[in-house]
């Protein structure tokens, strides 16, 4: 899911926004490191421009459900309507519900939008719950004086949206993305229908975590495929109780690490189907 945050204009990331849209472009090109991840494990790519501002190509590749052309700026109030935020739901719901269908049995979630690590960090603030300081990171390279700088945008959203932070969907309206909201429609919707997904990095943890919020139980078909280099994914990962499969650092989204940690879910369940017990083998038993 693709989508673009009026945030950036608080000076939050080292790219222009405009980079959203040029991405679009490369995944439809097939140049971007999630494609080439994809080809390697043969997974099938979907790309959803779910709230881009600006431009992106005519592409059989592309899947055009847009929203809104951006988010509103979170610091100075709600990032989405209500109703917005319901019509992203809704359309995540609908592509896992469409996949469930066409007998789809694994899903990866993954994202792309300048200033989303912003609203990811926001969210979390509101619902692990956290100090801002604590799930607020470099984003995509932020210099130092940039990241302090980035922790005030955040305490400033928590504080002008802080009567929309009581429920978990107003708090989506509130700090989210119209990508993130999508991909909370899309693990809700896997969930209903027994699908298990492999979630993303950070962003698509943040995602995750208001699925949590709003129905407990989508926890039981969750897999979480990697620890993201951000700081707040490590405190989300505490505050939950559970282990990604992968530690290595990784911080570049796009569902990189989710199509990685798909293979291993993949390899364990032919563990599971194939591989012979000591008894099938004729292995002796233990001494």
């Amino acid at each position: 899911f693709v989508g673009d945050h009026g945030v950036v204009s608080e000076g939050v990331s080292a790219y222009p926004q405009e980079v959203t849209a040029q991405m679009v472009a490369n995944f439809v090109d097939g140049g971007a490191a999630i494609n080439v991840l994809a080809r390697h494990a043969g997974l099938e790519l979907c790309v959803i421009d779910i709230g881009v501002a600006g431009p992106v190509p005519d592409a059989p590749e592309l899947i055009r459900r847009r929203v809104g052309k951006g988010t509103a700026n979170i610091a100075k109030g709600p990032a989405m309507t209500e109703a917005e935020s319901e019509r992203a739901l809704e359309i995540g719901i609908e592509l896992a519900l469409c996949a469930a269908d066409e007998g789809v049995g694994l899903i990866g979630t993954g994202e792309m939008g300048i200033g989303n690590t912003t609203s990811a960090s926001a969210l979390m603030a509101a619902l692990l719950p956290a100090d801002a300081a604590e799930v607020t990171g470099h984003g995509t390279g932020v210099t130092e004086d940039a990241l302090a700088h980035k922790v005030a945008v955040v305490r400033r959203a928590l504080d002008v949206n802080r009567a929309r932070l009581d429920e978990p969907f107003s708090c989506l309206a509130a700090l989210g993305g119209y990508e993130i909201a999508g991909l909370c429609g899309l693990v809700l919707g896997a969930a209903s229908s027994r699908v298990p997904v492999v979630v993303d990095g950070f962003i698509s943890s943040a995602a995750a975590l208001v699925a949590l919020a709003m129905c407990r139980e989508v926890g039981d078909y969750l897999f979480f495929s990697h620890r993201s280099a951000e700081r707040g994914h490590t405190v989300f990962y505490e505050r939950l109780s559970v282990a990604p499969i992968l530690d290595l650092g990784m911080r570049l989204g796009e569902g990189t690490g989710a199509a990685l940690a798909m293979s291993i879910v993949e390899a364990a369940v032919k563990l599971y189907n194939e591989m012979a017990t000591f008894d099938s083998a004729g292995l002796s038993a233990r001494g």
